[in-house]
């Protein structure tokens, strides 16, 4: 075994760390409060290339491993969780076209997003199927050598500044889960419209709305492998995407682990910092280890998708415990900071909010625990 990262994910690593200290954090603040995308910001990380990084080099894009893509995330995130987000929605809609897509929807959607800035999204959530795909209500019916799409899609991240999305839909009802498909759908197609921006308790500088679909019609060369395919597309691309949120927990919960630690060992309570008194110190050493622990998960679980190994059971795995950590950390850092924990003038509580979120979306935790339960007692 060998557990070190090479020279380029080192510098990489380093690279990342001091664009989130010098572009994001200043900022971070400022775009939570005021609920905006931080467009000034996505143009310098598509001009280091943050937001191609799920794109293959033949594409033009910067092709990062899993494992790398993992330092990277945590980086971001450790900077501000909703930026982060934004940028790794990218990588979210580009996968199924990445692992799934002909050559030609290759060239014609990935190459043009290393050219110019573009933002996609990935529409699989709706009002009533969440956790529950064969719930979904939005149907694809094919006309001749094109599908018509009628449905909403809710939760999306980048959806309103999105140029397309890989879009989930049913064409055969009856078959429940088995009979999605995935769908390339321009956003400016005639019948898209796009909700709100959502007012969220936490990542509030990524956007997220709904998206509505009224009579689109699309070209049948849209349709991503082939009718009915949509199910394993939409499993496959959440089994390469939990590592990245899993990172994303790692990144959180460092950033409010450093923020408690240089508060508790300033602090000073009873004649010496409250970092002497032994139930915070156990405190920080819990929260240390647990950092280190799901982060190792994580790089596990992005190794093996690196080798071409399943890994549903692990991204699971990794996703639960290094979400949950960030959780827990995020609420020990309030905690140990007391009061000033609970202000906005301290980013703890940011934190807080936005370690949230990861414990929801991309497939909750809840349903994490059903993949992992499945794989270990046998899918039947």
């Amino acid at each position: 075994m060998n557990f070190a990262l090479d020279e380029e994910q080192l510098e990489l690593q380093e690279l990342t760390r001091e664009f989130a200290r010098n572009e994001i954090r200043p900022v971070a603040g400022e775009y939570d409060e005021k609920n905006e995308f931080p467009m000034e910001v996505m143009e310098k990380a598509f001009a280091v290339g943050f937001l191609t990084s799920g794109i293959p080099e033949e594409y033009g894009g910067t092709g990062f491993s899993n494992l790398t893509n993992a330092v990277v995330c945590e980086e971001l995130a450790w900077g501000c969780a909703g930026m982060y987000t934004s940028m790794m929605a990218n990588t979210l809609a580009t996968t199924p076209i990445v692992l799934f897509g002909t050559e030609e929807q290759k060239r014609q959607w990935l190459e043009p997003m290393t050219r110019d800035m573009t933002f996609a999204c990935f529409g699989l959530t709706e009002r009533e199927a969440g956790s529950d795909n064969a719930a979904i209500k939005t149907t694809a019916v094919k006309q001749g050598d094109e599908y018509i799409i009628n449905g909403s899609k809710t939760f999306i991240t980048n959806a309103g500044v999105a140029k397309f999305g890989v879009m989930f839909a049913s064409t055969d009802p009856t078959r429940g889960a088995r009979g999605l498909s995935a769908f390339i759908v321009p956003m400016d197609a005639p019948g898209v419209t796009v909700g709100k921006h959502e007012n969220k308790m936490g990542h509030r500088a990524s956007n997220t709305a709904e998206i509505f679909f009224d009579d689109v019609h699309i070209p049948a060369a849209n349709l991503v492998r082939r009718e009915g395919f949509g199910f394993i597309i939409a499993m496959k691309t959440l089994d390469y995407a939990r590592p990245a949120v899993g990172a994303g927990g790692i990144g959180v919960a460092r950033a409010a682990y450093e923020e408690a630690l240089e508060y508790s060992r300033n602090r000073v309570q009873f004649g010496q910092p409250i970092a002497h008194f032994q139930h915070n110190a156990f405190k920080l050493a819990d929260m240390a280890t647990q950092i280190e622990s799901a982060r190792l998960m994580v790089y596990r679980s992005a190794w093996m998708l690196d080798q071409g190994m399943k890994a549903s059971k692990e991204s699971a795995m990794a996703k639960v415990m290094a979400t949950d950590v960030a959780m827990h950390v995020t609420v020990e850092a309030v905690q140990l900071m007391g009061g000033y924990g609970y202000m906005k003038e301290y980013p703890v509580e940011k934190m807080m909010r936005d370690a949230k979120l990861l414990q929801i979306y991309e497939g909750t935790n809840e349903i994490q625990k059903h993949v992992i339960s499945l794989e270990i007692l046998g899918k039947h």
